[in-house]
């Protein structure tokens, strides 16, 4: 090579493309090992930048620059920006809500007529409604999701099943909403039209919800309530109205929050500006608890100011001396979600590397061109899809690189693209919250106060719409046929 010829990058090794995922696994098994569900709080952070790292040196070795690394990661940052500032408000949100009496009014009013023999399967329900109305599984989770644990935590019930099934409800209603940015995005990336789209995706989302409905309702009978439950739960009900007055007023900044979700408004501004409407009302609803968290310093603007400001910084708190309430609503603030932000970073910058220079393809190509049944491919997509959401930690890369990398395969064998839209989001949305260091997992488990690993085994349909949808392709039940055509592969790739 002469002085003036451009340096050539060349096509990954399997090797090359196995390592990287080899030392996520080894280093993530052994953070696991160590450090037990603390591993979320800072190893599996560290394991993922280190995989990173691994991947960048493996671009390097493969002829491409350090500046082609960096703006691989700059591009990994910017896809996530819009997550990040959901984040962030979501913390203030939490700890506003809970300074103006808005989680502990939901609590109050929910455990009265929530039964907890049928209080998970209830609580999927109410999930589902919200969510579908809204169309976000996030914006659920951060507010009837939080008020719903904290019922389930004051009747003694399972924080993991009661996780479980606020997810179960929150991807059923976001998986199926004409109002959700996931479905819309999978409809026009496999180039469907939404609403058939949704069609197709009741199928798999119903039968997949019913069945998490049976096991929810089951889980519930296991443990009934005793006279000890029943007495405990009426004195944290008079312990919470004593801190806090407890009014339907109260839930104004949640009716708030749905009417600007309804109305299309950006995410995170609709959550900011619940957040710092909550802490406007705080000043007229709870001006003792107001004057308690920021000491009392006599001047009742200040006091609202101050105390609005450190709870949407760094959350509310509460020391009555009253375990169960203390727990219940001293949570919250944008600092809290520092931990998963630096999650969401490095599993997205590790995403990102791996797909820019082509370590993914390396191991997609072979598996696409051994799946020679339908029913061989529809498990290799449901394979790729939830692969991505463990190796690149966000569904936006497990939605969109399937419905590239298969839409033509599907129009070859003169499957519908109805198929793959309806496969890919069983693959991608809803297995996204089962993963801790996946943007969704890592932003569930700490808005839910329940780490992922937690809640992992009752997220009943994440794991029942997958299974169907992989189940139809073997069976070939509502798989709907076209003519084969031939598509132009993505860019990429070459058949």
């Amino acid at each position: 090579m002469t002085k003036h010829q451009v340096p050539t990058t060349r096509r990954p090794s399997m090797f090359d493309a196995v390592l990287p995922l080899v030392a996520l696994a080894g280093l993530i098994a052994s953070a696991l090992a160590l450090f037990g569900l603390d591993a979320l709080d800072g190893p599996i952070q560290v394991a993922l930048v280190v995989c990173a790292a691994i991947a960048a040196l493996i671009a390097l070795k493969n002829g491409h620059s350090w500046e082609e690394v960096q703006s691989a990661g700059q591009e990994a940052i910017a896809s996530v920006t819009s997550a990040m500032f959901i984040l962030l408000a979501v913390g203030a949100l939490i700890g506003t809500w809970n300074l103006s009496g808005t989680i502990p009014t939901l609590v109050y009013y929910g455990i009265q007529v929530l039964s907890p023999s049928w209080f998970y399967a209830a609580t999927a329900i109410i999930c589902g409604i919200v969510a579908l109305s809204i169309g976000s599984s996030w914006t659920t989770a951060a507010t009837i999701g939080v008020g719903l644990v904290g019922i389930g935590d004051l009747l003694g019930l399972s924080p993991g099943i009661t996780a479980g099934a606020v997810i179960s409800g929150a991807y059923l209603g976001d998986k199926t909403s004409p109002l959700s940015e996931t479905t819309v995005l999978t409809a026009q990336m496999v180039g469907v039209d939404p609403r058939e789209h949704i069609k197709r995706q009741v199928w798999t989302s119903v039968p997949a919800f019913l069945i998490a409905l049976v096991v929810f309702f089951v889980l519930g009978w296991v443990k009934a309530p005793n006279v000890d439950d029943d007495v405990s739960t009426a004195t944290e009900l008079a312990d919470l109205d004593k801190l806090f007055w407890i009014s339907p007023v109260n839930l104004l900044p949640l009716l708030l929050l749905i009417v600007l979700s309804v109305r299309k408004a950006p995410a995170s501004l609709a959550l900011l500006g619940s957040a710092l409407f909550a802490g406007v009302l705080a000043a007229f609803t709870q001006r003792q608890v107001v004057a308690d968290f920021v000491a009392g310093q006599g001047n009742a603007v200040v006091e609202s100011i101050k105390a609005t400001w450190l709870t949407m910084a760094t959350g509310f708190h509460a020391d009555t001396g009253l375990e169960e309430i203390d727990r219940l609503v001293s949570r919250g603030g944008m600092s809290s979600m520092l931990f998963t932000l630096w999650l969401i970073f490095g599993a997205v910058t590790f995403g990102v590397l791996l797909e820019k220079f082509g370590l993914i393809s390396r191991l997609v190509d072979p598996m696409v061109a051994a799946a020679k049944s339908t029913g061989r491919l529809f498990l290799t997509v449901f394979a790729c899809a939830f692969g991505l959401n463990v190796v690149a930690g966000d569904q936006y890369i497990a939605l969109v690189l399937p419905a590239r990398v298969f839409r033509a395969e599907f129009a070859r064998r003169g499957l519908a693209p109805t198929n793959l839209s309806r496969l890919t989001a069983d693959s991608g949305t809803v297995t996204s919250p089962l993963v801790p260091w996946n943007s969704c997992g890592a932003f569930m488990g700490a808005t839910l106060g329940v780490s992922t690993l937690l809640y992992l085994p009752y997220a009943v349909f994440c794991y029942a719409s997958p299974v169907l949808s992989v189940l139809y392709g073997f069976t070939g039940f509502k798989i709907e046929k076209v003519e084969p055509v031939e598509l132009d592969p993505p860019p990429g790739r070459s058949d």
